[in-house]
């Protein structure tokens, strides 16, 4: 028998870092459907991995995640995936959701999360139906709150050229315990551009505290008039925010002159 499985990713965040200066590390995620993982599962009494493109999951880790779960340890596992390890776009998380699913586990999402926490002691939210709709404890497994549906908006983005993994134990991100607030408040209005401009506020401070020292991505920003921009807080993701059907049509083309390498296009957020 056979069975496979697609998990669409996230494209870095639109707030990360901790809730006080001791508190946890949170963020919110950006939703992306444009990028996914993809995992093919076929009978074989040996547990077998095949990835297409650079690795993203250990067999180790393939086979204390099956049995974290109470599945069988077999099967051939063919894994591919469009965004870039360690890019900050969901593929760890996602292979590890597309073995579970392509091995038949049904677990609620809040189980899933705390199955791949305890593989690699860090998740994204991308097992939820609405991720980026949540305050979000990545070590923890954890909803710190719900938070509202983000105005519908288009993202155009890319990868800077370098990988960064999430190390579980690395909490050096800035305090954006009073970024939350506003994004609440910003959010029960429905204003976008005061969402847009949080998010950039988060990205600096994060790149402020993180690097790399030379983004090009706040440049693109005002280039392009985006309302903002967002970043994978670890790892290469960046994107520009624009209200739907503003983006400039040569947007893509600047993004690549910048750098910037897999670019896309896509829309996040949800519809009033």
């Amino acid at each position: 028998m056979s069975a496979q499985a697609n998990i669409t990713g996230h494209f870095g965040e639109w707030l990360q870092g901790r809730m006080g200066r001791e508190g946890r590390l949170s963020l919110i995620t950006v939703n992306c459907r444009a990028l996914s993982v993809r995992v093919k599962r076929r009978d074989d009494p040996i547990l077998t991995l095949v990835q297409e493109g650079r690795p993203v999951l250990s067999r180790k880790r393939a086979r204390a995640l099956l049995e974290h779960m109470s599945l069988p340890v077999s099967g051939r596992y063919t894994i591919d995936h469009d965004m870039p390890a360690g890019g900050g776009a969901g593929a760890s998380t996602g292979a590890l959701l597309g073995v579970l699913a392509a091995a038949g586990c049904d677990a609620p999402p809040a189980d899933l999360a705390r199955a791949c926490v305890a593989i690699e002691g860090a998740s994204d939210p991308i097992m939820f139906p609405h991720p980026d709709e949540m305050l979000w404890a990545s070590r923890r497994a954890e909803i710190v709150q719900q938070i509202g549906a983000i105005p519908e908006c288009e993202i155009v983005g890319g990868f800077l050229p370098y990988t960064e993994r999430t190390e579980p134990e690395d909490l050096q991100f800035p305090d954006i315990s009073d970024l939350v607030p506003e994004w609440e408040r910003a959010i029960a209005c429905g204003d976008l551009p005061a969402l847009a401009d949080l998010a950039s506020t988060s990205a600096e401070r994060t790149t402020t505290l993180r690097g790399p020292e030379k983004d090009i991505t706040p440049v693109l920003r005002k280039s392009l008039g985006a309302l903002g921009h967002i970043r994978a807080h670890t790892g290469s993701a960046r994107g520009l925010v624009f209200e739907r059907g503003t983006v400039p049509p040569d947007a893509v083309d600047l993004l690549r002159a910048g750098g910037l390498t897999r670019v896309i296009r896509f829309t996040t957020g949800r519809a009033p």
